[in-house]
């Protein structure tokens, strides 16, 4: 059975918020290539600065095993013991230039958002994605010809949820464990920073 971990929120949320974690483990199922289309789609959409739209994707489908099995080769040997079950693996990288070949100080910021709308779009069609920063980056920019002026930012696994018994142990019990997050008087500020703000303060 899928295991769901909604969030312990404090306060109300979008449900697709709620429910996005991030699983590692993944059953076989076939993605298909109209449902990825949704979720590059909704990230398509997402905000940047000067809307550079400084996001790229590769993509990795388990149909294709010679293009799958190197993919899960540019996680490192930690990540591969879970991406491996991964139907669609993919590599999120990022323009560092404006298109008027200046620097773009948000261009991971703007990606992120880009990702962001990856996630909980594909929540609305049963898909769960783990990013992880846990890669080998020369190799992924010497195997996909990745230019000098792009930074390859995370991998990750997309598919639909699998039971945590095909993991190793050690991440089956990660698997169950219940989502943690800071406080919201943690990281938000007013008068100086590292001054919990007044207006979240009980």
């Amino acid at each position: 059975m899928p295991i769901q971990k909604p969030a312990l929120s404090e306060h109300p949320i979008n449900t697709l918020i709620n429910d996005r974690w991030s699983p590692r483990a993944f059953n076989s199922k076939t993605v298909e290539n109209t449902t990825l289309m949704s979720l590059f789609e909704a990230a398509r959409w997402a905000a940047s600065c000067n809307n550079s739209q400084p996001w790229r994707f590769i993509i990795a489908k388990s149909e294709d095993k010679d293009a799958h099995d190197n993919a899960i080769s540019c996680f490192n040997e930690r990540n591969q013991r879970w991406v491996k079950n991964a139907p669609v693996i993919g590599f999120v990288c990022a323009y560092k230039l404006m298109p008027n070949e200046k620097p773009n100080r948000t261009y991971f910021y703007d990606t992120g958002m880009a990702m962001a709308h990856f996630s909980l779009q594909a929540l609305e069609h049963n898909l769960y994605l783990h990013q992880a920063g846990g890669i080998l980056i020369d190799k992924i920019i010497a195997d996909y010809s990745i230019p000098a002026d792009v930074d390859v930012v995370c991998g990750f696994g997309l598919g639909y949820q699998g039971e945590a018994a095909i993991l190793p142990d050690e991440l089956a019990e990660r698997e169950l464990e219940p989502r943690k997050r800071n406080s919201i008087t943690e990281f938000t500020f007013s008068n100086s920073f590292g001054e919990s703000s007044n207006i979240f303060k009980k």
